[in-house]
Parts: C-alpha cells; sequence; structure tokens
C-alpha cells in the first residue's frame, strides 16, 4: 500500500482546522484582542471535558468520538478568571500594533521594520522608547544617524503602551476571519452610537 494513503487516513479532515473557538476570560472579554484569543477545535473540546471552560456558541459541525458525537464549540469561556497582563511584552508584533502598522516617519504601510531612533551604534537601546516601526526606504535613508542628521521626523514620539492601548488598538485591526458568534463578544465594551 501507498504511504500517502495510509498518512491522508488518520489525518484530520482539512475541513476541521478552520474552525477555531474565541477564548473569553470569565468576565466575557475575550483575553487578547490581537492577536485574538483563539484555540483550535481540539483543544476547546479538551478543555470542555476537563471542565475549565464552558461553551458559549457551536458551529453547525460535529466530530465524532467512539462513544459521543460533539458539535465543535465556536465560543468558549474559561471557568477561573485570569488576571489581565499589567504590562505590555515587547515584541516585533506588539511594536507594530502600537504603531499601527505605519512606519513612524512617513506614514506608510506595509514591508515594515523597526528602527532605533537613536541608532544602536550611537548607544541607544532596544526599548520601547527608543524602538519605532519603519518603512524599509525610511529605515535605509537614516541608517545608523540621527533624526536631525538625515532630516526625518518621528510622526509621534515613542513610548511604551499600556495593555488597554493596545486593546483599542487591536479592535481596530480585526482578524481576517470572524465567525458570526463571536460577534456579541467582541465589542460588547465598545460605546454604542446614539
Amino acid at each position: 500500500m501507498d504511504g500517502d494513503f495510509r498518512t491522508s487516513f488518520v489525518r484530520e479532515p482539512v475541513a476541521l482546522r478552520h474552525f477555531p473557538a474565541l477564548v473569553l476570560n470569565a468576565d466575557y472579554r475575550p483575553l487578547s484582542y490581537y492577536p485574538l484569543s483563539l484555540w483550535t477545535w481540539q483543544d476547546a473540546i479538551k478543555a470542555a471535558y476537563l471542565d475549565r471552560v464552558s461553551i458559549v456558541a457551536q458551529y453547525d459541525k460535529t466530530v465524532r468520538s467512539q462513544r459521543d458525537e460533539i458539535r465543535i464549540p465556536s465560543v468558549v469561556v474559561l471557568k477561573d478568571f485570569i488576571k489581565p497582563q499589567k504590562r505590555v511584552a515587547f515584541t516585533r508584533f506588539n511594536l507594530f500594533l502600537r504603531d499601527e502598522f505605519c512606519c513612524q516617519y512617513c506614514g506608510a504601510k506595509g514591508d515594515l521594520t523597526f528602527d532605533h531612533v537613536i541608532p544602536r551604534a550611537r548607544g541607544g537601546v532596544t526599548s520601547w522608547e527608543n524602538v519605532v516601526a519603519a518603512c524599509s526606504p525610511c529605515n535605509l535613508r537614516k541608517g545608523s544617524r540621527s533624526l536631525r542628521e538625515c532630516g526625518l521626523q518621528l510622526n509621534r514620539k515613542p513610548q511604551q503602551p499600556m495593555p488597554e492601548e493596545m486593546h483599542a488598538h487591536g479592535r481596530r485591526f480585526p482578524p481576517n476571519y470572524l465567525h458570526v458568534s463571536w460577534l456579541d463578544f467582541l465589542y460588547w465594551d465598545a460605546e454604542l452610537d446614539a
């Protein structure tokens, strides 16, 4: 028998990989907005069986085990509250999110790198207060020179973001896929139009 047939037989069906579950904290707010707190359907079912989450909404699709047929969860809520982080981790992704995926010199979107405002060659450190998102042309133009030497200006002064600020930024950049069952939980804390 052909090896590909055997491995394709035991692999999960391709369609079932596309059923992520939105994970809410015990207060019914997402653990994070960007990246959106999602689990695979397998992790959501496992957590439900271990009594760590309650299933709030489900997809129409089901999966089968030897004994059960289970509807795939689309929204789960944790039974224990997870305290939100007080500080935002300094990562490339969070830096781009803080700067709203725009070059902080010219405002361009796409093809982003990060730039040290005070170059490392001149004693600059890698920190929230000294690193900004920059497009490749602006980053090359600046090089290891100061802003004054290269004639560039920052759109805003870099600073360490607060978690609330990052949640607000995250809400403005929804992921490519939002299941209809998630919508009531993603924006429920937003101000309503009068």
